[in-house]
């Protein structure tokens, strides 16, 4: 996962503040859970978006 798409998530998810202050080891293990649930969320629709247009 690219910074630049963590940091998307962390603001979509409400804790990129606490990765500002405190950086990617300050954030709870839930919000990372949430994190890479949200990504795995968002590669499955983008890979269904390509099977129908394929």
């Amino acid at each position: 996962m690219s910074t630049q798409f963590k940091e998307e998530l962390a603001k979509e998810l409400g804790f990129y503040d606490v990765v500002q202050k405190e950086g990617w080891g300050g954030i709870r293990a839930k919000d990372a859970g949430n994190m890479v649930k949200r990504a795995v969320e968002l590669a499955s629709e983008q890979l269904m978006k390509n099977n129908r247009n394929s």
